[in-house]
């Protein structure tokens, strides 16, 4: 079975380059969906407290038989849950629905900038570390300003930040400073969520090139990158599609032509993290 490759976190620890999201996916659909691709060999499974399909997620690693040092499980601190004490308990929470002694990554969701506890959120991700419940500690959807901040403050740096990532909207300037920081650059909405993407000629271009799909080829395009990433999908077929990418070949001048789609701020599909404000 194909294996997904292995990213190097800056704490010495690894995650699977590929791995599977469940957002938007509700809590019995993801127990299917989790399940059928822990069978296409994904081992590296992304969910949020927001989700609200932990336990689903659970569910299915209780019953997939894979030993949990051969999984990697991601879950994320939802926003009214900010604060050092809160924080600890919410993780207490979490881990109760996935039923795990040890979390592999926890990560902050969004910065809340207005609310102004991520900082404090950050210490307690720390605190958890140190106690041995979580391996690596990162955060989703933090600006550059926001990720030197809790670096200069506590001295740790995260080993990964999740955030929107695709061909239109490929954030150049945060995966230098990423580069630059030894911080992994996670992406979510990595197809495009819909909106597109997928129907570019430059794409279908490439794609027919390589025997591929579109969507092969933006996985592809990630992979090369250095980006994890973590398409999702409740369809089975796609599933087992988007694992394929891993054995998709695309030649320099290809990913030069998917990163000449970038269309900066123009691109974005989500929310700002610097101005957004969520319940």
């Amino acid at each position: 079975m194909t294996t997904s490759p292995e990213l190097k976190f800056n704490d010495g620890l690894s995650i699977p380059q590929l791995g599977f999201g469940v957002w938007q996916v509700e809590d019995d659909t993801a127990e299917k969906v989790v399940g059928q691709a822990f069978q296409a060999g994904y081992r590296h499974i992304d969910t949020a407290k927001i989700y609200g399909n932990e336990a689903g997620v659970g569910r299915a690693i209780a019953a997939s038989g894979i030993p949990a040092e051969d999984l990697f499980i991601t879950t994320k601190l939802w926003n009214s849950d900010q604060g050092y004490e809160s924080t600890l308990a919410a993780f207490d929470k979490s881990m109760e629905k996935l039923g795990l002694e040890t979390l592999d990554l926890y990560l902050i969701h969004w910065l809340q900038p207005k609310q102004g506890k991520y900082l404090d959120t950050w210490k307690a991700l720390i605190e958890l570390q140190k106690q041995g419940r979580v391996r690596s500690i990162g955060v989703s959807n933090f600006t550059i300003e926001a990720l030197q901040e809790i670096i200069d403050e506590t001295g740790v740096v995260p080993v990964i930040n999740q955030v929107e990532s695709h061909p239109y909207f490929s954030q150049p300037e945060l995966r230098a400073f990423h580069a630059e920081k030894g911080i992994l650059h996670e992406a979510y909405s990595p197809l495009g969520s819909g909106k597109g993407l997928l129907e570019d000629p430059v794409l279908k271009d490439i794609a027919a090139k390589r025997g591929a799909t579109p969507g092969q080829v933006v996985l592809g395009w990630h992979l090369a990158l250095g980006n994890v990433v973590i398409p999702k999908t409740v369809t089975e077929s796609r599933i087992e599609e988007n694992w394929a990418a891993l054995d998709v070949q695309l030649a320099d001048e290809d990913i030069e032509a998917i990163s000449a789609l970038d269309k900066g701020e123009a691109g974005r599909i989500g929310a700002d993290p610097a101005t957004a404000d969520f319940a």
